[in-house]
């Protein structure tokens, strides 16, 4: 398997923390995202994702090379792939419960604070951090409320679900905005919780061949 991402890259890293918790082996294949006008828009990486987004995974399955793009659909791939450890609830309800987590990141939060939206930001003269931490932080309102009826040790129970692999690279990024991350404490546990653990730490950013100071 190959992975096409970037270190800092919110949707790159839960994918990561999907291959460590599986304990996948895989390619890293850097695209900077920001060098020579971003690298996900050259031909070549276009011809692989016409949304020249990361993440891009890429493997060799019956003679073919098979191409999935968009962080929630490559996760649930994974997930089904490599059963073990599971990163959904057995039942029912409790999957549709750890999606709707999910979904509140990734439809919710991450799409209004990405890369893209805040270089169009800067490039009509707005301030794109205060925009950045304001729109993360009514996430997080929601978010919070949401997870002090769902959270025991971890986002979901006491188990590790897809809700935290989405939960922490965004606590990441509001931390990078400035949010004041002690308005949401059960936030702050689920991420701390997740952070003692060796797959969270191999995934990070910092941890990545083309992580930059």
């Amino acid at each position: 398997m190959r992975l096409y991402g970037y270190w800092r890259s919110t949707a790159s890293w839960r994918v990561r923390l999907v291959l460590a918790l599986k304990e996948v082996e895989y390619d890293n294949h850097p695209v900077h995202l920001v060098r020579d006008g971003g690298e996900q828009r050259t031909d070549a990486y276009r011809r692989k994702n016409p949304m020249t987004q990361v993440p891009l995974l890429e493997w060799e399955e019956d003679g073919r090379t098979r191409r999935l793009s968009q962080s929630v659909a490559i996760c649930e791939l994974l997930n089904e792939r490599y059963p073990e450890p599971p990163l959904l609830p057995p039942s029912l309800e409790g999957r549709a419960t750890v999606r709707q987590l999910v979904e509140v990141v990734n439809a919710g939060i991450q799409p209004l604070q990405n890369l893209r939206v805040l270089q169009e930001l800067s490039a009509a003269g707005m301030d794109r951090d205060e925009w950045g931490a304001r729109w993360i932080e009514r996430g997080f309102i929601a978010l919070e409320t949401m997870l002090q009826e769902t959270a025991g040790a971890y986002a979901f129970a006491d188990e590790l679900t897809l809700a935290d692999v989405f939960v922490v690279p965004q606590v990441y990024n509001a931390r990078r905005f400035g949010v004041k991350m002690s308005r949401f404490p059960t936030i702050e546990r689920v991420d701390a919780a997740c952070a003692a653990l060796p797959a969270f730490a191999a995934a990070a950013p910092d941890r990545q061949p083309d992580a930059q100071p």
